[in-house]
């Protein structure tokens, strides 16, 4: 019979290189707000061009279309890390949907 003395457990530690940091998460929240933000943009350019609230329809549509791509694209909506090219574009595509709607409204 053999006897195993038992061994004192140390707990697991993080690898330091694994953890993103604070630009990761303001990164993530920017990306959240603008895809809110661009679907409800999404929803009034749709009803600005109809005029009714099938054009709203639509856009709520679209803005899930949205939604979907960035998914495709990124393999989640909201990823832990994620390029600053990729915000700023969504940024960018934000500012030409309010032109749009600005557009269309005036």
């Amino acid at each position: 019979m053999t006897y195993n003395q038992m061994q004192p457990a140390t707990p697991a530690q993080p690898a330091k290189s694994a953890t993103p940091g604070a630009g990761a998460d303001v990164k993530t929240f920017a990306t959240a707000v603008l895809l809110t933000f661009g679907t409800g943009v999404l929803m009034m350019d749709g009803w600005a061009l109809l005029d009714s609230g099938f054009g709203a329809f639509l856009g709520l549509v679209a803005g899930g279309f949205g939604i979907f791509w960035w998914k495709s694209i990124h393999g989640k909506v909201f990823p832990r890390e994620l390029s600053t090219k990729s915000v700023v574009l969504l940024t960018v595509i934000n500012v030409v949907l309010v032109l749009l709607l600005l557009l269309q409204v005036g």
